[in-house]
Parts: structure tokens; sequence; C-alpha cells
């Protein structure tokens, strides 16, 4: 009779093998017998114990528990990033290689003890990703972008683009949507820059959220179009589907990528371009990346008043550039003066959006576009954050203020109810928000 193998003898590689080894037989059990997807899990767990003793192995129940768990989330999920990306905590998780995985956390990035087996191993995993989208990747098409049944966006990069091994970067859906009030919690804004951006949205001021990668944009714009009233027809337009309105009239329109010919792309341009023929109140576009700024301009400059939409951009004089550029992404060659006049009478305010050093996201501006002075764009800080300097930890000491400028839009507020006070939007704003909800 075969003696078990001591425990002893295994490696690390031995592990890796013998986890391949049973995902093997069991992928082939799976199909032979058509279990279906919802009788996996537990018909994983009743046939580990018969493969264990056709291979006569004798392992520790916490070596066995830890296998369980590797090949269920090899077989059911995404591998070793798959307890990640169950972590509530984990906000985005990164692939840099087989052997480095960080994730963030609270603002911080973090390297994980997970690991692939290999580059092959990784590559698997993204084919897994991909593939129910109808998308590829491969040295030809080394990049992809998609979005997880969950709603999670991804992007994939392999080599010989990715020079260390291929890339795997997930920015997790939040099923808890953050309504303003806590973003206010989590001292982002004041309950001031709150009142304000609402009345805003309901005086349909056309707004701008302008930050960096991962400084919580997306976040803020869903929290922005909560306060849009329930009568009015919103169409969104993305990349990868985010943005998770509460209204009862929202279409939702996503880009279509390249098929394996370069063909049949569907762009945000072009679904801005169809947008206007749907009858929209309010249209929100998810980013804005290239030519398609010009249309979004030209919509909100021809009565599509309370469209919002966000941007790449670091400060807002930085986004109002960055806007310059991408109108001439166009390809219309307009001269930068006309440019800059479509952006003054376009838009109304840019909030900037910021992740600061110590990993807060913040709002650390809200600034008028208040017209032109000559060829200028003239802009006005209605509420600006000084940082005051670093406490424990590195944490950033700062406060979030209004400047004690009246911004030129007053009439529009005043005309939509909101009559701004002249300490700071302080009570009589919010009374005046009341008020408006009573109606």
């Amino acid at each position: 009779m075969t003696q078990p193998v001591p425990q002893k003898q295994f490696s690390a590689s031995d592990l890796i093998k013998l986890k391949n080894y049973l995902i093997e037989k069991l992928a082939r059990a799976i199909e032979g017998e058509g279990i279906s997807y919802e009788q996996r899990r537990e018909f994983i767990q009743q046939r580990m114990g018969s493969l264990y003793e056709q291979a006569h192995l004798a392992l520790p129940e916490d070596i066995r528990n830890g296998i369980l768990q590797d090949v269920l989330n090899e077989m059911l999920g995404y591998g070793p990033i798959q307890p990640l990306l169950d972590d509530p905590e984990v906000s985005e998780v990164m692939v840099n290689g087989a052997k480095k995985i960080y994730v963030e956390k609270h603002g911080q990035l973090i390297r994980t003890e997970a690991a692939f087996d290999d580059d092959a191993h990784v590559l698997r995993i993204i084919e897994r990703i991909i593939s129910p989208l109808g998308r590829h990747v491969d040295a030809d098409h080394p990049t992809v972008d998609g979005r997880l049944p969950d709603g999670s966006r991804v992007n994939a990069v392999v080599p010989l683009v990715a020079i260390d091994g291929p890339s795997i970067t997930i920015r997790k859906f939040r099923k808890d949507k953050l309504s303003i009030d806590k973003l206010i919690e989590h001292d982002s804004l004041t309950q001031g820059m709150a009142d304000f951006l609402k009345a805003c949205v309901l005086a349909r001021l056309n707004i701008v959220i302008s930050g960096g990668t991962g400084s919580g944009k997306t976040t803020l714009l869903n929290a922005l179009s909560g306060f849009i009233p329930e009568n009015e027809r919103i169409l969104t337009i993305e990349d990868a589907a985010e943005l998770q309105l509460q209204q009862d009239h929202v279409l939702r329109l996503e880009t279509k990528p390249a098929n394996l010919a370069g063909e049949n792309a569907v762009t945000i341009r072009e679904l801005v371009r169809n947008a206007l023929r749907m009858r929209p109140d309010r249209i929100i576009v998810g980013e804005c990346r290239g030519g398609e700024a010009l249309d979004m301009l030209q919509a909100m400059n021809t009565g599509h008043d309370g469209s919002l939409t966000t941007l790449h951009a670091n400060s807002p004089r930085d986004a109002i550039s960055r806007l310059e550029t991408m109108v001439l992404m166009a390809g219309m060659e307009l001269p930068l003066k006309v440019v800059r006049q479509q952006i003054s009478s376009a838009v109304d305010l840019i909030v900037q959006q910021t992740r600061l050093r110590d990993g807060v996201r913040k709002v650390t501006a809200i600034t008028e576009v208040a017209g032109m002075e000559g060829d200028t764009i003239v802009m006005t800080d209605i509420f600006k954050f000084e940082q005051t300097g670093l406490g424990e930890g590195g944490k950033v000491l700062g406060e979030l203020k209004a400047t004690g400028l009246r911004p030129a839009f007053s009439p529009r507020l005043e005309a939509a109810g909101f009559k701004l006070s002249a300490d700071l939007f302080g009570n009589t704003l919010a009374d005046r928000l009341a008020t408006h909800q009573r109606r």
C-alpha cells in the first residue's frame, strides 16, 4: 500500500503543481458531468477529498483549506486577486507583474502578499476577464479596457508594452454610493459648499469636475447628480458605465470598442452627438478626453443647461487649458480666442477634486468661469482649501472656506429661488434650499 507523502516534502512549487493538478482534474469533471455554474462550488468542495485520496496525499487541515480556497478562487473567480476584490475596504487592485500586487485601502497604497504563479497565470486571468466582453489582447493589441459584471473598471496591459510582465488595474465599483452627506462626514467638503453646489445644480449651471486619476471625480459626479429633479430626462455617456443615478428617467449610453479588424467602434463623441437628438434635459458625460469636448460645449451653449462632466486636470486653470486642447483635438481648426469664448460661455463652474498626500480626497476649489477679458478667460475662486501644514502620520492640515467673493451668476441662482447671503453662503442659502424642497 502506498504511504501518504509527508507534508514536509512539499515546497511552494510542489503546492503550485498540486493546485494546478486539482484544477485540471476538477475542470474535466465539471465539463464531463455538465455541472452548472451555480452547482460548481459545492461540487468542487465535495470532489476535492476524493482527489486527495486518489493522489494518496495526507495534508494538514490548514494546508488543505488554503488549497481549497485557491482552487475556488481560480475556478470561480479571478485567482489570487479574488480575495482582494471581495474585501470591502479595498478600492483598487493593481497587479504589476506576477509577484507584485498592490491595493488601495483608505487612500493608501499597500503591497499585498498575494501573487500569481507566473506571467502565464496573469495572462489566463486577463483572458478570463475580457473574453466575456468580446475583447482581445495580444502583442499586436497590448492594451484593453473593460468592465467586470459588478461594474468594476478594468485595464490590462501585456508585453511587449508591459516590460515587467502583464499588468491589471481594477477600480472597484462601489455598491454603496456616497451621498453628499457622506462626503461631508469624510471632510471632502463643507456643508456650505454642498449647499452652494446643490443650488448650482438645481439652477441648471454647467459644471465641470476636474481632478487627477483616482481623486474621486466620479464619486463627486454621482453625488451632484443626486440633486437633479426626478421629472427631468437624464442621459449619461461613459466609456465604462460607473454612474449610479437614482432618478427613474435615466438613459445610460456606453462606448463600444472596435472589433478585431479595427472597425465599428462607437466613441463618446458619437454618443454625445446622438444624445442631442434624444430630447435630454441633462447630459452627463462621465469623462471628456478628446474631441467630444467640443460637442459637449456646443450642447451647453445651445439650450442643454445643467450638464455635468469630468476631466483630468490638477487645478481649475489647468482644466481650462485641458478643455482648450481637447476642443482643438476635434479637428475644426478654430482660432484659440474662439475656443476660449466657447468655453467661457458654456462652462459656469469648475469643481476641483484632489487626492491629497495623505490619501484623503477633498474638494480643493470651487471656481466660477466668469467670462473673458481680452483673450483671457477670467476665473474666480468661490471656495478654496488652504493647507496649513502636516500633522501626525503625514496628515494634511488645512481649512476649506469661502473666499468672500460673490459669483457673477448669482442672478441665475436667485431666479431659481436661491439668494446668496453676504455671510459667505451660510444660513440664508440653507433656508432657501429648504424652501425650494418644500415647494
